[in-house]
C-alpha cells in the first residue's frame, strides 16, 4: 500500500505560519488592538470620558485604605467599563455600516444592537459605580 505524503500535513502549521506562540501573530493581535483603541480615542467622545475618569480612579484605588483583593475589583470595574463601551463602539460600527445612506430607514435590527449595547455600557457604569459604593462606604 502506497503511503500519501498528506497523512502528517494536518499536524504541520501551513507554510509561512509559526506555532501558537508566533511573535509576529502576537504582534499583528497587538497592533489590530492598539488600532481599535486609538480609533475609538479619535470617535468617541464617551471612550475619552470614559478614559480621562479610569486615570483619575485608578490610583485612587492605590491610595484607599482597602485590601488588594478590593484594590483589584475597583480596577477591573472601571476596565469593564472600557470593554463595553470598545464593544458598543463596535456594533454601532457596524449597524451604521449595514444601514449606510439609510439612517431614516434603518433596520429595526440595527437599532436594538446599537440600543442593547448601549445599555450594556450604562450596566457596566452601574456596577462599576456598586463596586466603588460598597467597597469605600462599608468602613
Amino acid at each position: 500500500m502506497a503511503k500519501n505524503n498528506n497523512d502528517n500535513k494536518a499536524a504541520e502549521p501551513p507554510p509561512g505560519k509559526k506555532g501558537f506562540f508566533s511573535g509576529r501573530r502576537i504582534w499583528r493581535a497587538a497592533r489590530a488592538s492598539a488600532c481599535g483603541v486609538l480609533g475609538a480615542w479619535r470617535t468617541e467622545t464617551a471612550f475619552r470620558q470614559e478614559v480621562c475618569i479610569v486615570v483619575l480612579l485608578v490610583p485612587a484605588a492605590f491610595w484607599a485604605d482597602v485590601s488588594g483583593g478590593e484594590r483589584a475589583l475597583m480596577i477591573f470595574s472601571l476596565l469593564l467599563v472600557l470593554v463595553a463601551e470598545l464593544l458598543n463602539t463596535a456594533v454601532e460600527a457596524a449597524a451604521d455600516w449595514t444601514s449606510e445612506g439609510r439612517q431614516r430607514n434603518r433596520h429595526p435590527l440595527a437599532a436594538k444592537a446599537k440600543d442593547a449595547a448601549s445599555a450594556a455600557v450604562l450596566f457596566a457604569i452601574i456596577a462599576a459605580a456598586t463596586v466603588w459604593t460598597v467597597i469605600l462606604f462599608q468602613k
